[in-house]
């Protein structure tokens, strides 16, 4: 971020050209710095879900998350017509994947 350089002559319009450039470069700044400030919660928000993934080791967490969201959905959920057995049925087949993937995961640590 080099300023612009400053003219040698007393010329009125030089003078004049220089301080417009030296205002936009203020500017510039001024909204790289507001930006920063910005996305810091953001990034905050990011460093820490990878050190959560990486401290504790879980591997596929968005993955995990999906499928505590499926699970809550099918435990709290109204269901139209069917009783609990057909809701455990339902739980049980969107599992499936869910397991396997887990199981795979168990037999690679080995």
């Amino acid at each position: 971020m080099s300023l612009p350089e400053l003219p040698k002559t007393t010329d009125r319009r030089e003078l004049r050209k220089a301080l417009i450039r030296l205002r936009l470069e203020m500017h510039r700044q001024e909204i790289r710095h507001e930006s920063g400030q910005l996305l810091t919660p953001l990034t905050r928000l990011r460093a820490m879900g990878d050190s959560l993934q990486g401290g504790l080791g879980i591997k596929h967490a968005p993955l995990w998350g999906i499928g505590a969201v499926v699970v809550l959905g099918f435990l709290t959920g109204k269901g139209a017509k069917g009783g609990g057995l057909s809701r455990m049925i339902r739980l049980g087949s969107s599992l499936i994947p869910l397991l396997k993937l887990a199981m795979q995961g168990a037999a690679h640590k080995r």
